[in-house]
């Protein structure tokens, strides 16, 4: 299976970059309605950090079932789920701002945006090295080199969201091409 570390690193790639640009992306589509307090990007910091947290012990838990191809339906059924939880991604930046509780409507809103998709995002690159690891490709016995296809989408989303992304691309424009990436991970996946 020669084109099998490929494809792991290319939906690795892809997974990364859609984490790392969606979450600059949510941030600025809130901006408007609340604001560039220091509150609103800590709220999202914090929001997308236990995010993180709960995809990788959601990977850990899966990880522990023996049988992989019970796991890939678990969690192919996570993304589809995910999918119609949220997708496609709509930036709700009309609702009115609650005053009394600025980081609760935060929270609520963002977690009607993005929270289902970002939480299987969060649980792809450990599931997917680890799922690797568990292959019979040569290079399984250390699936670690996947973290380069990774680290460099990480790295790509967070200088293209700045310098092209949001500069060239209305929020519309992001968001339709997120969910269109989300899709096409989800078939990688």
């Amino acid at each position: 299976m020669p084109f099998l570390k490929p494809l792991f690193a290319v939906t690795l790639f892809l997974s990364a970059f859609l984490m790392f640009s969606v979450q600059p992306m949510i941030g600025k589509a809130l901006l408007p309605v609340m604001g560039g307090s220091p509150s609103v990007w800590n709220t999202a910091m914090v929001f997308f950090q236990l995010l993180l947290l709960a995809g990788y012990f959601y990977a850990f838990l899966l990880s522990k079932i023996p049988s992989l191809k019970v796991q890939g339906a678990i969690h192919a059924g996570v993304i589809l789920l995910a999918a119609a939880l949220s997708l496609p991604l709509v930036l709700k930046t009309d609702e009115v701002l609650s005053l009394a509780h600025p980081v609760g409507w935060q929270l609520d809103v963002m977690a009607g945006m993005v929270a289902a998709p970002f939480f299987v995002l969060s649980a792809s690159a450990p599931l997917l090295q680890r799922w690797f690891s568990l292959s019979s490709h040569k290079a399984a016995a250390s699936p670690y080199s996947l973290y380069v296809a990774s680290n460099i989408g990480s790295l790509l989303a967070l200088l293209a969201y700045p310098f092209v992304i949001e500069r060239y691309l209305h929020l519309g424009t992001q968001a339709s091409l997120w969910t269109f990436g989300y899709g096409g991970l989800a078939l990688l996946i």
